[in-house]
């Protein structure tokens, strides 16, 4: 059997697993698990647990993630994906250390780097084919890729000291019954934290106007096509806002109009625009709906981060004491 989900969280991993079809616990067994009552089988493929199909509505992720596989990585230049773990889930090194922590909707690992530098040890959980770049990137970390589902999740309840999502629930099906789906898996006193897209940017009305085409267009194309607009859309913006007089309210119109990606990074500017046309689902959510549905799962001590939509709470309970720091 393949070591890099097993050999730094094979005991944390097995005490936790259980079978997506009957809910039995699971067994290693050859390359992979299987149920102990219905004999379902779960292989290890490319160092991740498989309890999903690998074609499924979520290939643009998998896709845009194998092309980049490291971009978005922290390095010794940049610790933006740190700053944004902090910003959009309010849990910090101290939060984290020693904690099991589950990461929905892993991707190629860029958060899950952090928690685990923190000294959390990480169970990432992707839909796509990105687990297996998550995989690769942490294989000398405490973590374990599973490819799997959120809605229906192959863990035992109350098993997770902290869950975060951050950028995922939105491109489910149901953002709502996602989010609901996961205080289960928090243990008493535990700490959830999702970040989703904000349905107070008003960019959003022509980016989904076009996303009726764009996520319909195979990912290699579009990424093609985005490769060559992206850069030209972010010149020509540039060169409107040197203009006097009419520069900058003509460089808002096409900023409005023709949404794309700023930062100053060539290869992420590229990345998030793709990230925002790709996906087959993409929903944007208010403050008010995200603590209502946190309401209805019976979390606590509800906060808001530094950007929205982030919101944490936490599940009642005393097996110990939330140190989080509030926000």
């Amino acid at each position: 059997m393949k070591d890099q989900a097993h050999s730094l969280l094979s005991a944390d991993l097995l005490a936790i697993l259980r079978c997506t079809t009957c809910r039995g616990t699971l067994e290693t067994h050859d390359n992979g698990y299987v149920c102990r009552a219905c004999e379902h089988s779960y292989p290890i493929e490319g160092d991740v647990v498989r309890f999903v199909p690998p074609q499924n509505y979520a290939g643009s992720f998998g896709f845009q993630w194998q092309r980049y596989d490291r971009t978005q990585l922290d390095g010794a230049a940049s610790r933006e994906s740190e700053r944004d773990l902090l910003r959009k889930t309010g849990f910090s090194p101290e939060n984290l250390c020693g904690k099991l922590v589950l990461d929905v909707g892993c991707g190629m690992g860029r958060f899950a780097e952090v928690a685990t530098r923190w000294g959390a040890r990480v169970v990432g959980v992707d839909l796509s084919a990105a687990a297996e770049v998550a995989a690769r990137n942490l294989a000398d970390r405490r973590f374990a890729a599973l490819q799997a589902d959120v809605f229906c999740l192959p863990f035992v309840s109350e098993s997770f000291d902290y869950i975060y999502s951050i950028g995922v629930l939105h491109h489910t099906p149901d953002c709502e019954q996602a989010l609901k789906a996961l205080p289960q898996y928090l243990k008493p006193g535990g700490s959830l934290a999702v970040w989703l897209y904000s349905g107070y940017n008003p960019w959003y009305r022509f980016s989904e106007i076009y996303r009726k085409l764009t996520s319909r267009i195979p990912p290699s194309k579009l990424h093609a096509f985005l490769r060559v607009a992206v850069p030209v859309i972010n010149s020509v913006d540039g060169g409107l806002r040197v203009l006097p007089g009419v520069g900058k309210p003509l460089s808002a119109i096409l900023r409005h109009i023709l949404p794309v990606n700023r930062n100053p990074n060539r290869q992420w500017r590229v990345l998030d625009t793709f990230d925002w046309y790709s996906p087959k689902y993409q929903s944007k959510h208010t403050y008010e709906q995200v603590f209502r549905w946190f309401e209805d799962c019976g979390l606590i001590d509800l906060h808001v981060g530094t950007v929205p939509i982030a919101v944490r709470g936490r599940k009642p309970g005393n097996r110990y004491q939330s140190s989080l720091q509030e926000g």
